[in-house]
């Protein structure tokens, strides 16, 4: 009798709470919100290749962190450069109903990148994706541990352990006008 109440109350009470944007909270949106306000803002700062054919290679990257009108995600998007070489670099995420997070890191698998299948906010300094590439799985993980500093990494499955690949330590340079001198 109990879950007879429950199958029935629970979708109600699901249908009045959407509109007013209570489904959201009762799904842990706050620190998700959270973490990708963080994320806004200019970032800058080195990069290194940790695994594969280019290992040691060590790049400069430069990003414009963005959320999404109405929508809970996140975009980063700039370039990387070695040397001379410049890569545009980008990574878009948002939630997705209950299907979780979906986007594409360097375009996507159609693209030179891999998509984002799903992932989740562990708390407001933390976020881990899963990325996917026909068959290569891996994640992407970054993490917020105060307001001017950001640490991307992306690992890739090998043989049921995940392998460190790209590693990347960011810092907030937000405009900001140096030499203004107040008035006596």
């Amino acid at each position: 009798m109990r879950s007879v109440i429950l199958s029935c109350v629970l979708p109600a009470t699901v249908a009045i709470a959407a509109p007013l944007g209570l489904v959201e909270k009762a799904f842990g949106a706050e620190p998700d919100k959270q973490f990708f306000h963080s994320v806004e803002g200019r970032w800058v700062g080195p990069g290194e290749i940790i695994a594969g054919k280019y290992k040691g290679t060590k790049f400069t990257c430069d990003f414009n962190g963005s959320t999404p009108d109405g929508k809970v995600g996140m975009t980063l998007d700039g370039n990387c450069r070695v040397g001379v070489f410049t890569q545009k670099m980008s990574a878009t995420v948002e939630r997705k109903d209950r299907d979780g997070y979906k986007g594409s890191f360097m375009g996507g698998s159609t693209g030179n990148g891999m998509d984002i299948v799903g992932g989740n906010v562990v708390d407001a300094q933390k976020v881990v994706f899963t990325i996917n590439r026909k068959q290569l799985n891996g994640v992407m993980q970054a993490r917020v541990p105060d307001d001017n500093s950001m640490t991307v990494t992306v690992a890739v499955r090998v043989d049921k352990q995940l392998v460190p690949v790209i590693g990347m330590s960011l810092k907030r340079i937000d405009s900001v006008e140096v030499g203004a001198i107040a008035k006596n």
